[in-house]
């Protein structure tokens, strides 16, 4: 799959922007596992205009995590167009991506995200601004549209694709889904199969296992599966999925220093604690694990162990990555136990 010039090789699998997740640790390693493209977290136009530190440092992208895609968001066609304009300036991103699908209240309602599925015409004159504005391949993500009663994607993908985006990234949920009840990915395919579109279309939504992933590109036809929730405590499903599209291809398997096999409990363990190491070393010691906290308090692998609260409340009260290294060390038996229940 191509994005402009931007090769991606087939079956493509992109990691999802998320905020506070898709930090540039978090990105890093992804990419390690497999993610063949990472995007940033979202990142708010009028902040960047305005040049608030905090968004500015989202733009923080390392040669060792390309190709890379941020992502921005707005209302305004003249501030996403000028906050495009510092991001390519300023990060040099592979891929510059517009948000149209974020379903929350403090962006959606406001008339940006998915609150411009009620303002296509803001949302194209958005589109066209930008694409005029940059040098980099510009792509978009949405949804099916506002809710059930106006799914307007189809035709919302030939308007898009004709303002110049060089991708389409669908999630098969409407703005007043949420994130409830299951992605419908028949608006996906019947996007893929128009005959007009021409530019790559990104699957995402509920691709929570190498089946479903496979299932995306054989059943609905994407050029791409996106992943985002599911790589909550589980950034080893890039190197499943990745497994099971490109069968015999070993090239993630030594992705982190680790004396065990790849994809055992030791092993997912040992991603994890990789995962705090290159948080903390991206950021500092404090925010570093503060990040992380999300994914540990997620992740499958604790879950199910006995008497474990007190253990998780610990690991999630940790201060130093010593401290809690040594709190993660002390779960590797019950990790061991629980898989070998299983077997």
């Amino acid at each position: 799959m191509q994005i402009g010039n931007l090769d991606l090789g087939s079956r493509p699998v992109l990691l999802a922007p998320m905020e506070d997740v898709t930090d540039i640790g978090f990105r890093l390693l992804c990419r390690q596992l497999g993610a063949s493209m990472v995007y940033s977290e979202f990142v708010a136009a009028d902040a960047l205009v305005r040049m608030v530190n905090k968004s500015l440092e989202k733009l923080t992208v390392c040669d060792a995590e390309r190709p890379v895609a941020i992502q921005i968001y707005g209302k305004d066609p003249i501030a996403v167009r000028d906050a495009a304009q510092i991001v390519v300036e300023r990060a040099h991103p592979d891929v510059l991506d517009i948000n149209f699908g974020c379903p929350v209240k403090r962006v959606a309602g406001k008339g940006a995200g998915a609150g411009l599925l009620q303002d296509v015409p803001r949302m194209l004159e958005i589109t066209r601004a930008v694409v005029d504005a940059v040098d980099v391949p510009v792509t978009a993500k949405t949804r099916l549209g506002w809710d059930s009663e106006h799914k307007i994607i189809v035709p919302l993908a030939e308007q898009l694709q004709d303002c110049g985006i060089k991708a389409l990234t669908i999630h098969g949920r409407t703005r007043a889904q949420m994130y409830t009840g299951e992605a419908d990915w028949t608006l996906i395919g019947e996007v893929k199969r128009n005959p007009r579109m021409h530019i790559p279309i990104i699957g995402n939504g509920d691709i929570t296992s190498a089946e479903g992933a496979v299932d995306a590109f054989e059943r609905f036809g994407v050029d791409a599966v996106m992943v985002g929730r599911a790589t909550f405590g589980r950034p080893w499903i890039f190197k499943e999925l990745h497994d099971a599209l490109h069968v015999g291809d070993h090239s993630v398997d030594q992705a982190i220093q680790s004396e065990y096999a790849p994809m055992t409990p030791d092993w997912k363990l040992d991603v994890l604690k990789e995962q705090v190491r290159q948080s903390v070393e991206r950021i500092d010691e404090y925010r570093g694990i503060l990040h992380v906290r999300r994914h540990l308090a997620a992740t499958p692998l604790f879950k199910g162990l006995p008497n474990f609260r007190q253990t998780r409340i610990a690991m999630l009260r940790a201060e130093t990555m010593d401290e809690l290294f040594a709190i993660m060390e002390s779960t590797r038996p019950l990790i061991r136990e629980a898989e070998a229940a299983l077997l």
